[in-house]
Protein backbone atom coordinates (compact mmCIF):
# COMPACT_ATOMS: atom_id res chain seq x y z
CA UNK A 1 0.00 0.00 0.00
CA UNK A 2 1.51 3.58 -1.09
CA UNK A 3 1.68 6.19 1.19
CA UNK A 4 -1.04 8.24 -0.23
CA UNK A 5 -3.43 5.56 1.14
CA UNK A 6 -2.39 6.31 5.08
CA UNK A 7 -2.53 10.18 5.66
CA UNK A 8 -4.93 12.23 6.02
CA UNK A 9 -7.58 13.68 5.41
CA UNK A 10 -8.55 10.78 3.09
CA UNK A 11 -6.23 8.24 3.67
CA UNK A 12 -8.50 6.56 6.78
CA UNK A 13 -11.64 6.98 4.20
CA UNK A 14 -9.89 4.86 1.74
CA UNK A 15 -7.53 2.38 4.03
CA UNK A 16 -11.16 1.55 5.67
CA UNK A 17 -13.00 1.34 2.05
CA UNK A 18 -10.26 -1.14 0.94
CA UNK A 19 -10.79 -3.25 3.89
CA UNK A 20 -14.20 -4.02 3.27
CA UNK A 21 -13.74 -6.35 -0.33
CA UNK A 22 -11.19 -8.69 1.57
CA UNK A 23 -13.20 -9.19 4.92
CA UNK A 24 -16.22 -10.66 3.22
CA UNK A 25 -15.07 -12.48 0.55
CA UNK A 26 -12.49 -14.38 3.57
CA UNK A 27 -15.58 -14.88 5.97
CA UNK A 28 -17.86 -16.40 3.50
CA UNK A 29 -15.33 -18.58 2.67
CA UNK A 30 -14.36 -19.89 5.93
CA UNK A 31 -18.13 -19.90 7.06
CA UNK A 32 -18.47 -22.35 4.11
CA UNK A 33 -15.93 -24.68 4.50
CA UNK A 34 -16.40 -24.26 8.27
CA UNK A 35 -20.02 -25.82 7.89
CA UNK A 36 -19.21 -28.17 4.92
CA UNK A 37 -16.87 -29.86 7.02
CA UNK A 38 -18.57 -29.38 10.22
CA UNK A 39 -15.48 -27.50 12.34
CA UNK A 40 -16.94 -25.01 15.00
CA UNK A 41 -13.31 -23.37 15.36
CA UNK A 42 -13.27 -22.71 11.56
CA UNK A 43 -17.23 -21.26 11.98
CA UNK A 44 -16.11 -19.60 14.93
CA UNK A 45 -13.43 -17.52 12.88
CA UNK A 46 -16.20 -16.70 10.12
CA UNK A 47 -17.99 -15.20 12.19
CA UNK A 48 -15.30 -12.73 13.83
CA UNK A 49 -14.38 -11.52 10.24
CA UNK A 50 -18.37 -11.24 9.79
CA UNK A 51 -17.77 -9.16 12.84
CA UNK A 52 -14.80 -7.21 11.13
CA UNK A 53 -16.87 -6.54 8.24
CA UNK A 54 -19.74 -5.07 9.86
CA UNK A 55 -16.78 -3.20 11.78
CA UNK A 56 -15.05 -1.86 8.73
CA UNK A 57 -18.13 -0.48 7.11
CA UNK A 58 -19.18 1.24 10.93
CA UNK A 59 -15.37 3.01 10.20
CA UNK A 60 -15.16 3.61 6.92
CA UNK A 61 -18.38 5.42 7.72
CA UNK A 62 -17.29 7.15 10.96
CA UNK A 63 -14.04 8.49 9.67
CA UNK A 64 -15.16 9.88 6.75
CA UNK A 65 -17.33 11.91 9.65
CA UNK A 66 -14.43 12.58 12.38
CA UNK A 67 -12.52 14.27 10.11
CA UNK A 68 -14.61 16.74 9.64
CA UNK A 69 -13.59 20.07 11.38
CA UNK A 70 -15.03 22.02 14.10
CA UNK A 71 -18.46 23.68 14.17
CA UNK A 72 -21.05 25.86 16.09
CA UNK A 73 -21.92 22.91 17.50
CA UNK A 74 -18.85 20.86 18.11
CA UNK A 75 -15.82 22.75 19.16
CA UNK A 76 -13.68 20.77 20.06
CA UNK A 77 -14.44 18.52 16.23
CA UNK A 78 -16.00 14.91 15.63
CA UNK A 79 -13.02 13.06 16.62
CA UNK A 80 -14.86 11.22 19.50
CA UNK A 81 -17.27 9.64 17.27
CA UNK A 82 -14.60 7.08 16.42
CA UNK A 83 -14.27 5.92 20.63
CA UNK A 84 -17.69 5.60 20.49
CA UNK A 85 -17.84 3.65 17.17
CA UNK A 86 -14.91 1.44 18.60
CA UNK A 87 -16.85 0.72 21.62
CA UNK A 88 -19.72 -0.54 19.38
CA UNK A 89 -17.53 -3.00 17.94
CA UNK A 90 -15.64 -4.32 20.76
CA UNK A 91 -19.33 -4.85 22.22
CA UNK A 92 -20.22 -7.12 18.79
CA UNK A 93 -16.86 -9.03 19.67
CA UNK A 94 -17.90 -10.17 23.56
CA UNK A 95 -21.32 -11.27 22.24
CA UNK A 96 -19.34 -13.06 19.19
CA UNK A 97 -16.85 -14.52 22.15
CA UNK A 98 -19.87 -15.36 24.55
CA UNK A 99 -21.69 -17.31 22.36
CA UNK A 100 -18.23 -19.34 20.74
CA UNK A 101 -17.57 -20.11 24.08
CA UNK A 102 -21.24 -21.56 25.04
CA UNK A 103 -21.22 -23.23 21.56
CA UNK A 104 -17.40 -24.83 22.52
CA UNK A 105 -18.77 -25.81 26.25
CA UNK A 106 -21.13 -27.44 24.80
CA UNK A 107 -19.09 -29.82 22.07
CA UNK A 108 -16.78 -30.76 24.84
CA UNK A 109 -19.69 -31.69 27.05
CA UNK A 110 -21.98 -33.60 24.22
CA UNK A 111 -17.93 -34.98 22.67
CA UNK A 112 -19.21 -33.83 19.07
CA UNK A 113 -17.43 -35.91 16.40
CA UNK A 114 -14.26 -34.53 14.92
CA UNK A 115 -14.33 -32.45 11.64
CA UNK A 116 -13.71 -33.89 8.25
CA UNK A 117 -10.22 -33.08 7.46
CA UNK A 118 -9.12 -31.81 4.33
CA UNK A 119 -6.45 -29.58 2.07
CA UNK A 120 -9.29 -26.90 1.60
CA UNK A 121 -9.60 -25.10 4.93
CA UNK A 122 -6.00 -25.20 5.73
CA UNK A 123 -5.49 -23.66 2.53
CA UNK A 124 -8.80 -21.12 2.72
CA UNK A 125 -7.19 -20.18 6.33
CA UNK A 126 -3.64 -19.91 4.87
CA UNK A 127 -4.85 -17.46 2.29
CA UNK A 128 -6.91 -15.43 5.16
CA UNK A 129 -3.47 -15.30 7.41
CA UNK A 130 -2.04 -13.54 4.27
CA UNK A 131 -4.82 -11.43 4.10
CA UNK A 132 -5.46 -10.10 7.25
CA UNK A 133 -1.61 -9.99 7.88
CA UNK A 134 -1.40 -7.24 5.12
CA UNK A 135 -4.50 -5.59 6.33
CA UNK A 136 -3.80 -5.19 10.04
CA UNK A 137 0.34 -4.01 8.88
CA UNK A 138 -1.80 -1.34 6.40
CA UNK A 139 -4.27 -0.51 9.11
CA UNK A 140 -2.19 -0.30 12.09
CA UNK A 141 0.24 2.12 9.97
CA UNK A 142 -2.68 4.70 9.24
CA UNK A 143 -4.15 4.53 12.70
CA UNK A 144 -0.61 5.42 14.17
CA UNK A 145 0.05 8.66 11.33
CA UNK A 146 -3.88 9.27 11.91
CA UNK A 147 -4.10 8.96 15.61
CA UNK A 148 -7.50 7.05 14.82
CA UNK A 149 -8.87 5.05 17.76
CA UNK A 150 -11.72 3.47 14.71
CA UNK A 151 -8.85 2.44 12.63
CA UNK A 152 -6.97 1.16 15.93
CA UNK A 153 -9.94 -1.11 16.24
CA UNK A 154 -10.15 -2.67 12.81
CA UNK A 155 -6.12 -3.49 13.09
CA UNK A 156 -6.66 -4.95 16.28
CA UNK A 157 -9.32 -7.48 14.66
CA UNK A 158 -7.35 -8.17 11.64
CA UNK A 159 -4.54 -8.88 13.87
CA UNK A 160 -6.62 -11.61 16.33
CA UNK A 161 -7.84 -12.79 12.97
CA UNK A 162 -4.22 -13.91 12.29
CA UNK A 163 -4.23 -15.60 15.62
CA UNK A 164 -7.52 -16.96 15.21
CA UNK A 165 -6.68 -18.95 12.37
CA UNK A 166 -3.37 -20.15 13.55
CA UNK A 167 -5.46 -21.60 16.36
CA UNK A 168 -8.05 -22.67 13.67
CA UNK A 169 -5.19 -24.57 12.06
CA UNK A 170 -3.83 -26.20 15.30
CA UNK A 171 -6.91 -27.28 16.05
CA UNK A 172 -7.87 -28.71 12.83
CA UNK A 173 -4.19 -30.65 12.87
CA UNK A 174 -5.05 -31.88 16.42
CA UNK A 175 -8.84 -33.28 15.23
CA UNK A 176 -6.84 -35.24 12.08
CA UNK A 177 -4.32 -36.72 14.62
CA UNK A 178 -7.77 -38.43 16.63
CA UNK A 179 -8.07 -35.86 19.17
CA UNK A 180 -12.05 -35.03 18.94
CA UNK A 181 -11.62 -32.08 21.21
CA UNK A 182 -8.99 -30.38 19.31
CA UNK A 183 -11.68 -28.18 17.34
CA UNK A 184 -13.55 -27.29 20.34
CA UNK A 185 -10.10 -26.46 22.00
CA UNK A 186 -9.45 -23.83 19.09
CA UNK A 187 -12.82 -22.20 19.11
CA UNK A 188 -12.04 -21.54 22.72
CA UNK A 189 -8.93 -19.89 22.29
CA UNK A 190 -10.25 -17.79 19.56
CA UNK A 191 -13.09 -16.53 22.24
CA UNK A 192 -10.14 -16.20 24.64
CA UNK A 193 -8.25 -13.88 22.10
CA UNK A 194 -11.30 -12.09 20.75
CA UNK A 195 -11.60 -11.36 24.63
CA UNK A 196 -8.24 -10.82 26.06
CA UNK A 197 -7.76 -8.05 22.15
CA UNK A 198 -11.09 -6.57 22.98
CA UNK A 199 -10.22 -5.71 26.54
CA UNK A 200 -7.07 -3.86 25.50
CA UNK A 201 -8.51 -1.63 22.67
CA UNK A 202 -11.64 -1.38 25.08
CA UNK A 203 -9.47 0.37 28.49
CA UNK A 204 -8.00 2.74 25.40
CA UNK A 205 -10.96 3.94 24.36
CA UNK A 206 -12.33 4.40 27.07
CA UNK A 207 -9.57 6.50 28.80
CA UNK A 208 -9.74 8.62 25.60
CA UNK A 209 -13.56 9.32 26.47
CA UNK A 210 -12.67 10.32 29.93
CA UNK A 211 -10.22 12.69 28.36
CA UNK A 212 -6.97 10.69 29.93
CA UNK A 213 -3.67 12.75 28.88
CA UNK A 214 -2.16 10.47 26.02
CA UNK A 215 1.23 8.78 27.40
CA UNK A 216 3.65 10.94 26.64
CA UNK A 217 2.05 13.62 25.42
CA UNK A 218 1.89 16.51 27.87
CA UNK A 219 6.03 15.87 28.43
CA UNK A 220 6.43 16.35 24.83
CA UNK A 221 4.09 19.91 25.25
CA UNK A 222 5.98 20.50 27.63
CA UNK A 223 9.35 20.45 26.58
CA UNK A 224 8.74 22.51 23.40
CA UNK A 225 6.88 25.20 25.22
CA UNK A 226 9.65 25.20 27.51
CA UNK A 227 12.44 25.65 24.40
CA UNK A 228 10.75 28.85 23.39
CA UNK A 229 12.50 31.81 24.39
CA UNK A 230 11.15 34.23 27.07
CA UNK A 231 9.38 31.48 28.71
CA UNK A 232 9.89 31.68 32.24
CA UNK A 233 7.70 28.97 33.75
CA UNK A 234 4.60 26.77 32.77
CA UNK A 235 2.17 27.46 35.71
CA UNK A 236 -0.46 24.60 34.37
CA UNK A 237 -0.72 22.01 31.36
CA UNK A 238 -3.49 19.85 30.46
CA UNK A 239 -3.54 17.19 27.26
CA UNK A 240 -6.59 15.58 25.90
CA UNK A 241 -7.12 13.65 22.63
CA UNK A 242 -10.06 14.36 20.35
CA UNK A 243 -9.86 12.35 17.28
CA UNK A 244 -6.34 13.16 15.85
CA UNK A 245 -6.12 16.02 17.56
CA UNK A 246 -4.24 17.04 20.81
CA UNK A 247 -5.68 19.54 23.02
CA UNK A 248 -2.85 21.47 24.67
CA UNK A 249 -4.70 24.00 27.17
CA UNK A 250 -1.29 25.43 29.06
CA UNK A 251 -0.99 28.90 31.39
CA UNK A 252 3.22 29.91 30.99
CA UNK A 253 4.76 32.30 32.66
CA UNK A 254 6.13 35.25 30.87
CA UNK A 255 8.60 38.52 32.47
CA UNK A 256 6.09 41.30 32.93
CA UNK A 257 7.93 43.99 31.45
CA UNK A 258 7.65 42.29 28.21
CA UNK A 259 5.82 44.50 25.37
CA UNK A 260 2.12 42.63 23.82
CA UNK A 261 3.95 42.26 21.00
CA UNK A 262 6.91 40.05 22.34
CA UNK A 263 4.37 38.14 23.81
CA UNK A 264 2.27 37.35 21.25
CA UNK A 265 5.44 36.22 19.12
CA UNK A 266 6.01 33.46 22.53
CA UNK A 267 2.58 32.58 21.67
CA UNK A 268 2.86 31.89 18.13
CA UNK A 269 6.61 30.08 18.45
CA UNK A 270 5.08 27.66 21.16
CA UNK A 271 1.66 27.00 19.10
CA UNK A 272 4.37 25.71 16.38
CA UNK A 273 6.94 23.95 18.59
CA UNK A 274 4.20 21.85 19.97
CA UNK A 275 2.93 21.07 16.62
CA UNK A 276 5.94 19.83 15.57
CA UNK A 277 6.32 17.48 18.52
CA UNK A 278 2.06 16.14 18.45
CA UNK A 279 1.67 16.51 14.59
CA UNK A 280 -1.66 18.47 14.85
CA UNK A 281 -2.46 20.09 18.03
CA UNK A 282 -4.54 23.10 19.07
CA UNK A 283 -3.43 24.90 21.66
CA UNK A 284 -4.90 27.72 23.94
CA UNK A 285 -2.52 29.77 25.42
CA UNK A 286 -2.69 31.80 28.51
CA UNK A 287 -0.10 34.27 29.49
CA UNK A 288 0.70 35.49 33.57
CA UNK A 289 3.37 37.95 33.76
CA UNK A 290 5.61 37.66 36.08
CA UNK A 291 8.31 39.90 38.26
CA UNK A 292 12.09 38.52 37.30
CA UNK A 293 14.97 38.26 40.04
CA UNK A 294 17.09 40.61 37.51
CA UNK A 295 14.52 43.68 36.97
CA UNK A 296 16.21 46.71 36.97
CA UNK A 297 14.53 49.72 39.17
CA UNK A 298 13.62 51.40 36.21
CA UNK A 299 12.19 48.51 34.36
CA UNK A 300 10.61 47.78 37.33
CA UNK A 301 8.95 51.99 37.38
CA UNK A 302 8.03 50.95 33.75
CA UNK A 303 5.72 48.20 34.50
CA UNK A 304 4.08 50.19 37.35
CA UNK A 305 3.31 53.37 34.90
CA UNK A 306 1.84 50.65 32.34
CA UNK A 307 -0.48 49.00 34.87
CA UNK A 308 -1.77 52.31 35.86
CA UNK A 309 -1.80 53.32 32.11
CA UNK A 310 0.30 56.40 32.15
CA UNK A 311 2.81 57.27 29.95
CA UNK A 312 5.85 58.23 31.15
CA UNK A 313 9.61 58.76 29.93
CA UNK A 314 12.58 60.01 31.28
CA UNK A 315 13.10 57.82 34.03
CA UNK A 316 16.33 58.84 36.07
CA UNK A 317 17.88 56.61 39.38
CA UNK A 318 20.30 57.53 41.63
CA UNK A 319 21.51 55.95 44.92
CA UNK A 320 22.17 58.90 46.90
CA UNK A 321 24.11 57.83 50.43
CA UNK A 322 21.81 55.00 50.21
CA UNK A 323 18.65 56.24 49.25
CA UNK A 324 16.48 55.97 46.10
CA UNK A 325 15.85 59.09 44.28
CA UNK A 326 13.66 59.15 41.44
CA UNK A 327 12.78 61.46 38.80
CA UNK A 328 9.87 61.14 35.99
CA UNK A 329 8.61 63.21 33.45
CA UNK A 330 5.11 61.97 33.37
CA UNK A 331 3.06 63.14 30.16
CA UNK A 332 -0.57 63.99 30.73
CA UNK A 333 -3.54 65.31 28.48
CA UNK A 334 -2.62 68.93 28.26
CA UNK A 335 -6.26 70.12 28.06
CA UNK A 336 -6.15 68.63 32.14
CA UNK A 337 -6.15 70.63 34.79
CA UNK A 338 -3.29 70.86 37.67
CA UNK A 339 -5.59 69.59 40.15
CA UNK A 340 -5.96 66.54 37.81
CA UNK A 341 -2.96 65.73 36.72
CA UNK A 342 -1.24 66.58 40.36
CA UNK A 343 -3.54 63.76 41.86
CA UNK A 344 -2.08 61.42 38.89
CA UNK A 345 1.13 62.04 39.51
CA UNK A 346 0.67 61.83 43.66
CA UNK A 347 -0.81 58.64 42.56
CA UNK A 348 2.08 56.82 40.45
CA UNK A 349 4.46 58.06 43.32
CA UNK A 350 2.64 55.88 46.23
CA UNK A 351 2.95 53.45 43.79
CA UNK A 352 6.48 53.62 43.27
CA UNK A 353 7.11 53.85 46.83
CA UNK A 354 4.46 50.71 47.62
CA UNK A 355 7.02 48.91 45.00
CA UNK A 356 10.41 50.33 46.80
CA UNK A 357 9.55 51.45 50.23
CA UNK A 358 8.17 54.58 52.10
CA UNK A 359 11.66 56.37 52.07
CA UNK A 360 11.93 56.32 48.34
CA UNK A 361 12.27 59.95 46.83
CA UNK A 362 9.94 60.28 43.61
CA UNK A 363 10.00 63.68 42.18
CA UNK A 364 7.51 63.92 38.83
CA UNK A 365 8.00 66.36 36.23
CA UNK A 366 4.39 67.05 34.42
CA UNK A 367 4.35 67.82 30.62
CA UNK A 368 1.71 67.63 28.25
CA UNK A 369 1.11 64.83 26.06
CA UNK A 370 2.25 65.95 22.81
CA UNK A 371 -0.49 65.06 19.54
CA UNK A 372 0.46 61.93 17.44
CA UNK A 373 0.29 63.23 14.49
CA UNK A 374 1.28 67.00 15.06
CA UNK A 375 1.18 69.06 12.27
CA UNK A 376 4.68 70.48 10.86
CA UNK A 377 6.28 71.98 7.45
CA UNK A 378 9.91 72.25 6.30
CA UNK A 379 11.63 75.41 7.15
CA UNK A 380 13.14 77.35 5.05
CA UNK A 381 16.62 76.84 3.57
CA UNK A 382 18.04 79.89 5.14
CA UNK A 383 16.99 78.68 8.52
CA UNK A 384 18.22 75.79 7.92
CA UNK A 385 22.07 76.62 6.79
CA UNK A 386 21.86 78.94 10.23
CA UNK A 387 20.91 75.92 12.27
CA UNK A 388 23.58 73.85 10.23
CA UNK A 389 26.56 76.08 10.84
CA UNK A 390 25.63 76.04 14.38
CA UNK A 391 25.91 72.23 14.78
CA UNK A 392 29.03 72.03 12.91
CA UNK A 393 30.22 74.76 15.11
CA UNK A 394 28.73 73.30 18.11
CA UNK A 395 30.40 69.39 16.91
CA UNK A 396 33.78 71.04 16.45
CA UNK A 397 33.93 71.43 20.53
CA UNK A 398 33.64 67.96 21.04
CA UNK A 399 34.80 64.65 19.22
CA UNK A 400 32.16 64.30 16.67
CA UNK A 401 32.07 65.38 13.42
CA UNK A 402 30.68 65.27 9.98
CA UNK A 403 27.24 67.08 10.73
CA UNK A 404 25.12 66.09 7.90
CA UNK A 405 21.32 64.96 6.66
CA UNK A 406 20.08 68.08 8.81
CA UNK A 407 16.40 68.78 8.77
CA UNK A 408 14.48 71.40 10.88
CA UNK A 409 10.50 71.07 10.80
CA UNK A 410 8.15 73.47 11.98
CA UNK A 411 5.29 72.71 14.58
CA UNK A 412 2.79 74.03 16.54
CA UNK A 413 5.07 73.30 19.56
CA UNK A 414 8.21 74.72 17.90
CA UNK A 415 10.82 73.99 15.85
CA UNK A 416 12.40 70.47 15.84
CA UNK A 417 15.85 69.36 14.86
CA UNK A 418 17.39 65.98 13.19
CA UNK A 419 20.77 65.71 12.22
CA UNK A 420 23.52 62.64 11.83
CA UNK A 421 27.57 62.88 12.99
CA UNK A 422 29.80 60.19 12.93
CA UNK A 423 32.11 59.47 15.86
CA UNK A 424 35.25 57.15 16.43
CA UNK A 425 34.00 52.91 16.24
CA UNK A 426 35.18 52.46 19.88
CA UNK A 427 33.80 55.15 21.49
CA UNK A 428 31.46 54.15 24.35
CA UNK A 429 27.96 55.08 23.89
CA UNK A 430 27.79 57.11 26.95
CA UNK A 431 30.97 59.32 25.37
CA UNK A 432 29.27 59.84 22.63
CA UNK A 433 25.93 61.03 24.51
CA UNK A 434 27.78 63.48 26.31
CA UNK A 435 29.25 64.71 22.95
CA UNK A 436 25.70 65.32 21.69
CA UNK A 437 24.49 66.42 24.37
CA UNK A 438 26.49 69.54 24.91
CA UNK A 439 25.60 69.81 20.45
CA UNK A 440 21.88 69.77 21.73
CA UNK A 441 22.41 72.31 24.35
CA UNK A 442 24.28 74.38 21.94
CA UNK A 443 21.59 74.86 19.55
CA UNK A 444 18.60 75.18 22.11
CA UNK A 445 20.54 78.29 23.60
CA UNK A 446 21.48 79.30 20.36
CA UNK A 447 17.84 79.54 19.07
CA UNK A 448 15.13 79.63 21.56
CA UNK A 449 12.41 78.35 18.80
CA UNK A 450 13.51 74.95 18.49
CA UNK A 451 11.67 72.73 20.62
CA UNK A 452 13.97 69.70 20.27
CA UNK A 453 17.35 68.36 18.96
CA UNK A 454 17.53 64.68 17.97
CA UNK A 455 20.64 63.18 17.37
CA UNK A 456 21.94 60.02 15.52
CA UNK A 457 25.46 59.15 16.40
CA UNK A 458 27.18 56.46 13.44
CA UNK A 459 30.44 55.44 13.06
CA UNK A 460 32.29 55.76 9.82
CA UNK A 461 30.81 54.85 6.22
CA UNK A 462 27.74 53.63 7.77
Amino acid sequence: MTDSLVHPPHGKTRVAAISIAASASMAAAKFAVGIIIGSLALVSEALHSAVDVVATVITWMVVRVSDRPADDEHHYGHGKLESLSALGVIALLYVLAGGVLVESYSRLREAAPAPAISAVPFLVLLIDIAVNFWRARALHRAAHETHSQALAADALHFASDVLGSVAVIIGLVLAGLGFWWGDAAAAIAVAVMISVLGFRLARSTVETLLDRAPEGAAEKASAAIRSVAGVVDIERLRVRLVGAIHFVDVTVEVPRTYPIDRVDEIKRKAQAAVDAKLRGADVTFTTVPVALSNESVRERIMVIARNSGLAIHHVTVHDVSGQLIVAIDLEVDGNMSLMTAHDIAHQLEASIRDEFGADVEVDTHIEPLEPELPFGTDAAPDRVGQITAALQRLAAETEVYDVHHVRVRNTEAGEIVNFHCRAAPSMSVLKVHDNVDHIERGVRRAFPGVKRVISHAEPPHA
